[in-house]
């Protein structure tokens, strides 16, 4: 019986790590379909975003109460998880808590900070379901979340709180041991017979694994991905001033070789394209960028755009990118051309409405947690319809023009600009 148990855990073990690891596979494709770019720079830099925004969560504690809240379930995940090496271990080999004898007292209080810890996350999850479905924050409850996204948000938190009420009771119901959160729960098992206290801490053990597993292979599927992904993206991090627009030298050689013809090499070839149309036209931290998007909304609450009523929700943008990518994977996957569904990010998912709405703020930057930038994705979908496809409204190709004959924005000769001193004097 015990080796068909070992049989039946190895399994279990190698079918969850092997679908995690294909699903893993398939995004880190998605997301280097992106265009080349170089983030290897300043590694002391890189080092300190690490720490202070993967680990320590810097930019979630400019609200406090709500960033301990975060913590105490980020803490829970990574901390209380230790726990799961025993019990794979326990799995593999047959054993019944195998860190017991070696650690001693210490066991004890591992065992005893991670069911504190459980309490902690079990509370602060319910206190996210309130805020999400009975407090309905604004933010929470935005039509852009309408459907999976919304629904994703309460399936994570109540599978938090089923993996660590699961874990407080597998080891109430463990009659050799007792530690200190789940001792107040022994007597839900008074007048339990020997084995039946065994069947049962089996259950809760075999159910917590089994929901470990389950919960490691949704994450690829759902925003909470950013779990994962928070750590290569703080590294990866963008070091230049938030919002800084980069700069494209082949426009910039353009421009010189018209004002300077002298300077042109004879073999110089145009650019072929302008901006972004679709994922593969965004450079892979973009594509990083969507992956690791929380939804949280913290970007849109801060756009004056979205609070003014305008189309626009850097939310939005982040979902639909990774939407598209996902749809431009699976089409890979099934063999297809990357063109065959005819669809592009542009148009087909976002809409030129969103992208004139954008005010280049730069608040949602600002705002976001895990330092993404909507407002990238933005300015390279804008280039395209300006640049590639002549798209813009009156009141900006006015603007165009007078920057190109004069200038400045205003319609005025340079000869002239300085005219108003004068006429000031």
């Amino acid at each position: 019986m015990q080796l068909l148990s070992q049989i039946a855990f190895f399994l279990l073990a190698t079918t969850a790590i092997y679908l995690f690891t294909r699903r893993i596979t398939r995004i880190r494709r998605n997301i280097l379909l992106g265009k080349e770019s170089d983030y290897s720079n300043d590694k002391p830099a890189r080092w300190r975003n690490l720490l202070l925004l993967a680990f320590g969560q810097k930019k979630m504690f400019a609200n406090p109460l709500v960033a301990v809240m975060h913590f105490v379930i980020y803490a829970g995940f990574i901390i209380i998880n230790i726990e799961v090496l025993e019990i794979m271990l326990d799995g593999l080999l047959g054993t019944h808590r195998l860190f017991a004898k070696p650690l001693g007292d210490f066991y004890f209080f591992l065992i005893d900070v991670f069911e504190w810890l459980a309490v902690g996350v079990i509370t602060v999850c319910i206190v996210f379901l309130a805020r999400r479905n009975l407090l309905k924050i604004k933010r929470f409850i935005s039509h852009d979340l309408d459907g999976w996204p919304r629904s994703d948000a309460n399936y994570i938190l109540l599978s938090e709180i089923f993996l660590m009420s699961l874990f407080l009771l597998m080891n109430a119901a463990d009659p050799s041991f007792s530690f200190s959160v789940s001792h107040w729960l022994k007597p839900l098992f008074n007048g339990w017979s020997a084995h039946s206290l065994h069947v049962f801490e089996r259950v809760c053990w075999w159910l917590h694994i089994a929901g470990i597993f389950a919960f490691l292979n949704y994450l690829p599927f759902s925003k909470h991905l950013h779990i994962l992904l928070a750590f290569p993206n703080a590294w990866y991090a963008r070091l230049q001033p938030p919002g800084k627009m980069n700069n494209m030298p082949a426009i910039q050689q353009e421009v010189l070789y018209a004002m300077q013809p002298e300077l042109a090499p004879a073999d110089v070839v145009a650019p072929t394209s302008f901006g972004a149309k679709d994922v593969t036209d965004l450079s892979w931290r973009n594509l990083l960028d969507a992956y690791t998007c929380t939804e949280c909304g913290r970007c849109s609450a801060a756009c004056p755009a979205t609070l003014t009523g305008k189309k626009l929700s850097p939310r939005k943008i982040m979902m639909d990118t990774r939407d598209r990518l996902e749809s431009l994977g699976r089409a890979i996957d099934a063999g297809d051309d990357s063109s065959a569904e005819g669809k592009t990010l542009l148009y087909h998912y976002i809409s030129v409405e969103e992208l004139r709405a954008c005010t280049s703020c730069n608040a949602c930057v600002q705002a976001c947690p895990a330092s993404i930038s909507p407002l990238e994705i933005i300015l390279e979908l804008r280039r395209c319809l300006i640049m590639e496809e002549s798209s813009a409204p009156q009141e900006w190709n006015v603007l165009f023009g007078n920057v190109e004959n004069n200038f400045a924005p205003w319609k005025f000769s340079p000869d002239d600009r300085d005219a108003w001193v004068q006429a000031g004097s």
